[in-house]
């Protein structure tokens, strides 16, 4: 089990550790509930150090990152971070990751960390060209920083103006007197904030100063638990959950970040399938009836066949109802469409939503 280079702080501040993705990694500190309201309404931290970093770069280095995503790479400048996928060549996903252009022959591409291996395998399969790949995922620390209050939290730790920085972009420079530090307004909770990253070495300093500048802000350390259920009220993706090898993106409704404009692994199969038309989609639900959904519970129809799993399912801590994801057929994927649950021995009526379920 790997540590982190901030799992002791973790356990001196009394944080639930817990087996994830080869790590041991912060599950809750105070609890769910709390440490999610915290992050919606003032500022909260987590420590995602286990995500994989890989910089891909020189001559060749753009026309193999647009091979192998799904979105279109040819639209970043400079500065900016595109969400795209990882198509698996059979119609399902490798993975979902960030893509950030560092300039023309230079990416930063961030993966999720259970798939570290995985995805610098496939990539590299694809660099038949040499382009020089650099795996930095042991070396770099990670730090998402999240909540409204994030920005005036952070502020006095940077000359870099933060608070005016629009969504997926980024810049580097010193932060919390340590330099070539990377801040971007990326984020998985949908309250606003940052990911900033640096080396190893530097982590303990750049938490205790970002607890520091926070103190007034009600900043609080912040675990995975409450990480999943920000991200759920979103309907943000999880990988190996929402999305896997098995899963198209089309059906997740990632359409929006599978462009064809141009070719990629895949760019026929999933142009043909756009073409012809999904048999199932991802959707967004809310429980009717009492009780909870929890991942690979069956979902049924009216008349008790079995139509789909859910994929994802929780207590929406903002909205104080039960909500998921599932896959269903398209004909029951429209709004207010009934659906059930199965648990235990019961059928629970369940309605499909639009998303985000959480407004904001």
């Amino acid at each position: 089990m790997k540590n982190t280079a901030l799992s002791q702080i973790h356990e001196a501040l009394g944080a639930k550790m817990v087996p994830f993705a080869g790590y041991n990694m912060p599950v809750q500190y105070e609890g769910v509930t709390a440490e999610h309201l915290n992050v919606r309404a003032n500022v909260g931290v987590f420590d995602v150090s286990h995500m994989g970093e890989f910089i891909i770069r020189g001559e060749g280095a753009f026309e193999l990152v647009q091979k192998v995503t799904s979105n279109d790479v040819s639209k970043l400048v400079d500065g900016k971070i595109q969400y795209s996928c990882l198509p698996n060549g059979k119609g399902g996903i490798v993975d979902d990751l960030l893509v950030y252009r560092m300039d023309a022959k230079t990416y930063f591409l961030v993966v999720n960390a259970s798939n570290i291996d995985k995805d610098w395998n496939w990539i590299s399969q694809h660099n038949t060209n040499g382009v020089e790949m650099v795996n930095i995922s042991d070396d770099t620390s990670l730090l998402a920083v999240q909540g409204p209050k994030a920005a005036e939290a952070l502020q006095s730790l940077t000359d870099m103006n933060i608070s005016d920085m629009k969504y997926y972009t980024f810049q580097k420079g010193t932060f919390a007197a340590k330099e070539n530090v990377l801040i971007s307004t990326t984020g998985y909770t949908g309250a606003g904030g940052f990911e900033i990253y640096f080396k190893n070495e530097d982590a303990e300093d750049v938490w205790n100063a970002i607890f520091e500048a926070g103190k007034d802000f009600d900043i609080t350390p912040i675990g995975l638990a409450a990480r999943d259920t920000l991200r759920l009220e979103m309907g943000f993706c999880l990988y190996g959950n929402d999305i896997d090898d098995t899963t198209s993106p089309l059906e997740a409704g990632l359409g929006w970040i599978t462009k064809f404009t141009n070719d990629f692994v895949d760019s026929e199969f999933l142009k043909n399938q756009n073409e012809e038309g999904i048999a199932r989609r991802l959707v967004g639900f809310e429980l009717v009836d009492k009780g909870i959904a929890r991942h690979d519970y069956t979902v049924l129809n009216e008349s008790g066949d079995e139509i789909g799993r859910v994929t994802s399912g929780t207590m929406s801590p903002s909205l104080k109802k039960a909500i998921g994801l599932a896959y269903v057929p398209v004909d029951m994927a429209k709004t207010d469409t009934e659906i059930y649950i199965a648990v235990r021995k019961k059928q629970l009526k369940a309605k499909v939503v639009s998303l985000p379920f959480y407004k904001g």
